[in-house]
């Protein structure tokens, strides 16, 4: 008989996990983030994986805090077997660890012990790595520090953004985790300590964080602009001070020649918008302005050529 499972879980990440779970296990609840404001109305937003475990008839639980009494009360009451994490976004206590019969085991998005912590992806690419992974891991009062029963290595694409690559870790995570479940279930897998070597940190990001300083060079914001997409987006900020969204961005091709700019100015280059950083340029491939729906950055030029000549976030 296959244990009873209840899912912690809240972004589009855990999706596909929940999914391939309920389809090969009882899943008898959902703990997820409460209700969020979100968008231009500001309105109560459900996480992902509320709706879609509501979708599949599953009770969900949104305690503010799940290491309260109240909140540990009310998953004992399920008499989880074994719990499975992925993206929840809250620490998990002791007492919460320690209540199902098989633990608790952590769906976690990068090649552990590299990149612990609440933002692993955003971390990876921000950093310039090539290859990043996903990892499954029992759980322990540490952060992200349990032993590790699988990994599998992802490469990075040169262009690819935190959303599209969660969305591939993710399935790889599903799979990874419904190939091992049954041998971890069995006693037939051995958790491996997490080497020391290697441990590297990635806390929660804010909006802060997003904002394009065009003294960096190029590159480095190339990569801020893929690691803030497609929430909450880079931003900088147009000439009369309000913010604009820089959605996807490309690097200014080596062999093609560009006047010379200061960091932050805007000319163009067949079409598009292109930005002087530190050294070298950013092509404007999708932009945003405030309360305005995201337009290709030719299509936005055509409408503000005053723009041109001007200099962003000054």
């Amino acid at each position: 008989m296959e244990p009873r499972v209840v899912f912690m879980g809240t972004p589009e990440f855990a999706l596909p996990i929940l999914a391939r779970l309920c389809e090969h296990y009882p899943v008898v609840g959902v703990v997820t983030q409460p209700d969020r404001p979100a968008g231009r109305g500001n309105r109560l937003t459900p996480p992902p994986v509320k709706t879609l475990a509501l979708a599949e008839g599953l009770p969900v639980f949104q305690p503010e805090k799940v290491r309260r009494p109240e909140a540990l009360a009310q998953i004992q009451a399920w008499e989880p077997e074994i719990i499975i994490v992925a993206a929840y976004g809250q620490i998990l206590p002791p007492a919460l660890l320690d209540m199902p019969r098989y633990g608790a085991l952590n769906v976690h998005a990068s090649l552990l012990p590299r990149w612990r912590g609440a933002a692993p992806i955003e971390a990876a690419i921000l950093a310039g790595d090539t290859v990043t992974g996903v990892t499954l891991m029992q759980m322990e009062p540490g952060l992200d520090t349990g032993p590790i029963l699988a990994k599998k290595e992802i490469y990075i694409g040169p262009e690819e953004t935190a959303g599209e690559l969660s969305e591939r870790m993710a399935h790889v995570g599903a799979d990874m985790l419904i190939e091992t479940l049954p041998l971890y279930l069995a006693g037939e897998l051995q958790p491996q300590p997490q080497p020391e070597a290697g441990v590297t940190l990635a806390p929660r990001l804010s909006d802060a964080d997003a904002r394009l300083d065009w003294q960096l060079p190029a590159e480095d914001l190339h990569r801020r602009v893929r690691a803030f997409a497609p929430a909450p987006g880079a931003w900088t900020t147009l000439p009369d001070g309000t913010r604009f969204k820089i959605l996807r961005a490309t690097l200014f091709p080596t062999g093609e020649a560009l006047p010379a700019g200061q960091p932050g100015q805007v000319t163009s280059w067949r079409g598009f918008p292109v930005v002087y950083a530190g050294t070298g340029a950013l092509i404007l491939q999708q932009v945003q302005a405030a309360g305005k729906r995201p337009l290709n950055g030719d299509v936005f030029l055509r409408g503000q050529r005053a723009l041109l000549g001007a200099v962003l976030g000054s």
